[in-house]
């Protein structure tokens, strides 16, 4: 961590762990217990150049044993439906954040088949068999793994591929996941629950409560808040705004920042614009790693029209997250939230980029 940012970003860092350790003391949410001391934060110094964080940590996990489910269970999941699963023998997941989560409650050695959102932990997920993207799955190639079990989150689909899998008999399980800081201690317990370890789900769940309760202690320091814009950006064909309603609004928020989206008025995602740009004004660019590396680095990033005359573009305030560690809503929301209250707080830690 220390060699990716710089010595005050690591103290806040320890600051915001000393505070965990008090926190994660009681098995109550940080809703019931006292909550944890925030630490000191410097005074805000200008951003410069380009901030890539990179997303090396390690999902929390409560017990390194690999837990014993207690099948068989039933859980309605967010379309309403009950669903009976009698074996975690062989999971396809179809999310990445979902696939996270079964990795860190300790039943990542059960996963048969990951889709190409699923990149945490990078060392497993590569080594897997890839059922496509969330969005756009094969029913085909899912029952090709035989799986027991198939689980993911709402972004699922399409609808068709997950009634070809119920049709063939295999149960399909999907949590909710909005777009709020509650989602991720949420799916855990959900996600738990369907593979039969409740127990370790709370555990885990309580365990990301208080790090994210740090981290928000933390952010609430920031006298001066940062108006950030999060671009979502896949080369020349999609370039977005994200605003209120949206994961990156949530993260912006709970960081100390103003989504310079929302604040314009938008809703959800909405296409980019030069006159989304000029009403904004953001004093920050908070985008995605392989988002930026799609238009070609920083400067291409502030070739898009508008972007380079912003207060974030003359001084080069550009922040790289890696996708799933940002938006996930995961298992390390807490440790991104550190990262980004971080960025908006202190001078950038690496050079701008060409």
């Amino acid at each position: 961590m220390r060699s990716r940012m710089p010595d005050y970003h690591f103290a806040l860092l320890c600051l915001v762990c000393a505070a965990l350790l008090a926190a994660c003391g009681t098995a109550r949410s940080p809703e019931a217990a006292a909550p944890p001391a925030a630490p000191t934060l410097p005074a805000r110094a200008p951003l410069a150049g380009a901030t890539t964080v990179s997303a090396s940590h390690v999902a929390p996990v409560p017990s390194t044993d690999v837990p014993t489910p207690q099948l068989p269970v039933t859980v309605t999941d967010f379309t309403g439906g009950n669903v009976t699963v009698t074996s975690v023998e062989r999971i396809v997941s179809l999310n990445g954040d979902i696939t996270e989560i079964i990795f860190a409650l300790g039943l990542g050695d059960a996963v048969v088949g990951v889709d190409s959102s699923a990149t945490y932990p990078p060392e497993r997920t590569r080594s897997l068999p890839n059922i496509g993207y969330q969005r756009r799955l094969s029913a085909e190639g899912i029952l090709a793994l035989n799986p027991t079990l198939v689980i993911g989150d709402e972004a699922a689909g399409p609808p068709e591929a997950l009634a070809q899998l119920r049709a063939a008999g295999v149960p399909v399980v999907l949590a909710a996941d909005p777009p709020t800081l509650a989602a991720p201690a949420a799916k855990i317990r959900f996600v738990a629950t369907a593979l039969g370890i409740p127990e370790r789900g709370q555990e885990l769940a309580a365990q990301v409560e208080a790090e994210i309760a740090a981290a928000q202690a933390a952010a609430r320091q920031i006298a001066d808040p940062p108006r950030a814009l999060f671009l979502y950006l896949r080369g020349t064909d999609v370039q977005q705004v994200a605003g209120s309603e949206t994961p990156a609004d949530a993260m912006i928020v709970a960081a100390g920042g103003v989504n310079a989206a929302a604040r314009v008025g938008i809703v959800g995602f909405k296409p980019l614009s030069p006159e989304t740009v000029v009403a904004a004004q953001p004093e920050v660019m908070l985008v995605l790693a392989r988002g930026l590396e799609s238009v070609g680095g920083v400067a291409g990033l502030l070739r898009i029209p508008g972007l380079a005359d912003t207060p974030a573009g003359q001084q080069r305030r550009i922040v790289a997250f890696d996708d799933l560690y940002l938006l996930g809503m995961g298992p390390r929301t807490g440790q991104a939230l550190v990262e980004l209250v971080a960025a908006f707080q202190t001078d950038a830690s690496a050079e701008g980029r060409p």
